[in-house]
């Protein structure tokens, strides 16, 4: 296909999908005359034939059984170029997948904490070098498994995995309650000295309560999920909601089928309290505009979220030389994770690309040099490392071909 034949084919893309970030929701004719801005567009040479091929070859992994179905959704300098729904959300009814379908997204949950502390951190109401006992007195006297700690973790600590907490991720009861049992166990490390996987998040969104005073889930809908119109993104998903989730699947017998699968953190019922660490619901739009967010340095449609440099801050490396993540060459910044040299799964993105994968295999990632964006929105459980996934691999680079 000519490039200027893509370009027809990507107007109309973009005109059926109506997605631009940071724009008035209008989509230009194909045949409107080219300004310079629309010359530079053409330039951009985005290939729509690749992006046919990601619905293909995701429909590769639901003939292997592999996932029900998945969403996928690329941004590319501040517009969606793709946004495609395959296979099924659920199964058993052949209810299909929607480019609406809503996930739990899991880990995925965390760069969105992170940003709530660092909207008071701009406000001044906190800094993430404070200790943690300044907030909530219980984490005053941690001791070590075998000993004393030379410091006091902070939330820095916390927002980066090298507080040296320990303990499962889900709640026991209220955030407070669940924070406050944390406190009561020894730290596995000296803070600072490795990177442990850890609950971390879900203390820094005790301390969003403690100092805004408004109870979490409050606070990200006020400050994050409503200037942003992340409308689907929720803890406790609306009836009308729930009848538009994905349903989590796991390897059946033989691994030639799908299992239905359940796990703590699809907990539906309306008692259960806010997860900072993993406990949000949302679809690959309202994701993809959270971290359009942060490629345009904290703003987005006018609404500015966090500072420019709180959004530098977050996606820096915080963690040294100290090995990181569930994949190599990576490092850690504040709530997300860092591509500090790409290689296998990541080796078609660019350094400084920062994002977070979620534990049922969903995936989002932001690349500063190409000004792009990556959704994957699947479900499942058992297959193991997401982050490392082939189906992972297989979109971005496509993607990123497209974009080349």
């Amino acid at each position: 296909m000519q490039r200027r034949s893509r370009k027809y084919v990507l107007a109309a893309l973009l005109c059926l999908g109506g997605f631009w970030f940071g724009g008035d929701g209008r989509c230009p004719a194909a045949d409107a005359p080219e300004t310079a801005a629309g010359r530079a567009d053409a330039d951009a040479q985005v290939d729509a034939g690749l992006l046919g091929q990601i619905p293909q070859r995701i429909q590769e992994f639901v003939d292997q059984k592999q996932i029900s179905g998945a969403v996928t959704l690329v941004a590319y300098r501040g517009r969606v170029i793709h946004l495609e729904a395959v296979g099924l959300a659920d199964v058993e009814s052949r209810r299909p997948m929607r480019p609406d379908t809503m996930f739990c997204i899991a880990s995925m949950t965390k760069p969105i904490t992170a940003a709530a502390v660092m909207i008071l951190r701009d406000e001044g109401q906190l800094s993430i070098d404070d200790p943690v006992s300044k907030y909530i007195p219980a984490f005053a006297e941690l001791p070590l498994r075998d000993g004393k700690p030379k410091q006091a973790i902070t939330l820095r600590h916390c927002l980066t995995h090298t507080a040296g907490l320990s303990g499962s991720q889900q709640n026991e009861g209220s955030l407070q309650e669940t924070v406050e049992k944390l406190a009561q166990r020894p730290l596995d490390f000296e803070p600072g000295a490795k990177w442990q996987y850890s609950p971390g998040l879900s203390v820094c969104g005790r301390v969003v309560e403690v100092v805004s005073g408004k109870p979490f889930a409050e606070f990200l809908a006020e400050r994050i999920f409503r200037p942003l119109k992340m409308v689907d993104t929720t803890f406790h998903p609306s009836t009308a909601q729930q009848q538009r989730l994905a349903r989590l699947y796991q390897p059946g017998e033989g691994g030639k089928s799908l299992a239905p699968a359940t796990h703590w953190l699809v907990d539906l019922s309306p008692d259960s309290s806010p997860n900072p660490s993993g406990g949000l619901f949302s679809t690959a739009a309202d994701i993809g505009r959270f971290y359009q967010m942060l490629l345009n340095q904290g703003e987005l449609d006018g609404q500015r979220i966090v500072s420019a440099a709180a959004v530098r801050e977050m996606t820096q490396i915080q963690t040294g030389d100290l090995t990181t993540g569930f994949t190599d060459g990576n490092a850690w910044g504040l709530g997300c994770c860092l591509v500090r040299r790409p290689q296998g799964v990541t080796a078609m993105l660019s350094p400084g690309t920062f994002g977070h994968g979620g534990a049922f295999g969903t995936q989002s990632w932001a690349d500063p040099q190409r000004q792009m964006i990556f959704v994957l929105m699947i479900q499942r459980t058992g297959f193991g490392n997401g982050d490392a996934s082939d189906i992972r691999r297989v979109f971005q680079e496509l993607a990123v071909k497209a974009a080349e």
